[in-house]
């Protein structure tokens, strides 16, 4: 028995950069246990519901149809989603479950040209209740953030056997690679047969973004102009001590240090570092996934986020959020993280000297 939900190890945050605190939402999430302590998917447990890759900030887990449905999305007139056990009018999720933030407000912005609706069948009797009230309360938290999005109609039309003639025929769901004629080679048309029968063959890729984030970018490129609200870090505080290590601790390459150093040292003390004159910290929001670890690692505590409304050439772009110079000690000269003004050797050595630190 296979499943189509998929994990794709080189784009878990675990793999990609080793954390004191691993993360673990996929296995605390999951509402019937069947993802192992190795991120292994127990098929007889596993229902499909996609909660896994919608608390996953990085894509870890993904839905096998995840492409198919980008594609429908981008190439339907009207979009019209449904759940398998709602009514077949249009594509079939997993599950509303498997709708992250970005996949929330990725519709959101597709409903400016076209409509969507989504169909589901009674959620509170269906065994992925858990998964869809986890998705619903994403929506609540969109809804509030931005509260004059376009419009998501949401519809419960159980399926109970009955014959129901699709409203939109063109809506089924994407061609699949023999109806478009496609002039792929065998060996891709191969490929793509096989990974449909064993979609586990396809858990070897990886990519930096998230596909519904990438989906969100796209989607918002039309809307260029307009800002909506982000969730991204901060202004540094004037507490930070210029050390670098949320850019050296950020799994997703989303902050990055530029440092600039001292082109002459030949009349320096050669018992003192280099040292560095200019520190900038630069952030990158579409790369930031919200996993925290920089707020979490920060000593200082002055990294903190919060929604700001950001335009499409922001969330894409590169944003200066703090500048600033390393400290270093006035006797020896070695590199400094707090704000006295001395390392912990020499004050250690010197309890009576005025640089004092702080644990």
């Amino acid at each position: 028995m296979t499943c189509q939900m998929v994990y794709h190890n080189g784009n878990c945050l675990n793999t990609k950069r080793p954390y004191a605190r691993s993360c673990k939402l996929c296995i605390e999430s999951c509402p019937h246990q069947a993802i192992s302590e190795y991120r292994e998917l127990d098929t007889k447990l596993c229902t499909e519901c996609g909660v896994c890759m919608a608390v996953c900030p990085s894509g870890g887990f993904v839905d096998h149809s995840m492409d198919k449905l980008h594609n429908y999305l981008l190439g339907s007139e009207k979009i019209v989603l449904n759940c398998p056990k709602a009514v077949p009018r249009g594509f079939e999720i997993s599950c509303l479950g498997m709708l992250d933030r970005d996949s929330w407000m990725t519709l959101m912005l597709m409903a400016k040209e076209k409509t969507a609706t989504i169909f589901t069948g009674v959620c509170s009797e269906c065994e992925d209740r858990q998964a869809c009230a986890s998705s619903v309360e994403t929506f609540k938290k969109v809804h509030a953030d931005w509260p004059e999005h376009p419009a998501i109609h949401i519809k419960v039309r159980p399926d109970y056997g009955f014959a129901v003639e699709p409203e939109l025929t063109e809506a089924v769901g994407p061609k699949t690679v023999a109806q478009k004629g496609s002039k792929l080679g065998w060996r891709q048309k191969s490929r793509e047969k096989i990974e449909e029968w064993l979609p586990s063959m396809a858990a070897d890729e990886s990519y930096q973004i998230p596909k519904t984030r990438q989906w969100f970018i796209e989607a918002f490129e039309a809307s260029s102009e307009e800002k909506i609200p982000f969730h991204a870090l901060a202004v540094v505080a004037d507490s930070c001590t210029n050390c670098g290590v949320c850019a050296a601790i950020c799994p997703q390459g989303a902050l990055q240090k530029r440092e600039e150093r001292k082109s002459d040292s030949g009349t320096e003390d050669q018992t003192k570092e280099e040292q560095i004159t200019s520190m900038r910290l630069i952030f990158e929001p579409q790369k930031c996934v919200q996993c925290h670890r920089c707020v979490e690692t920060c000593r200082s505590q002055a990294l903190t986020f919060s929604f700001k409304p950001l335009s499409h050439r922001l969330i894409t772009g590169k944003i200066l959020v703090h500048e600033g110079c390393p400290k270093y000690c006035n006797r020896c000269g070695k590199r400094i993280f707090d704000k006295g003004e001395l390392c912990l050797v020499c004050a250690t050595s010197d309890p009576d000297a005025r640089g004092l630190f702080s644990i």
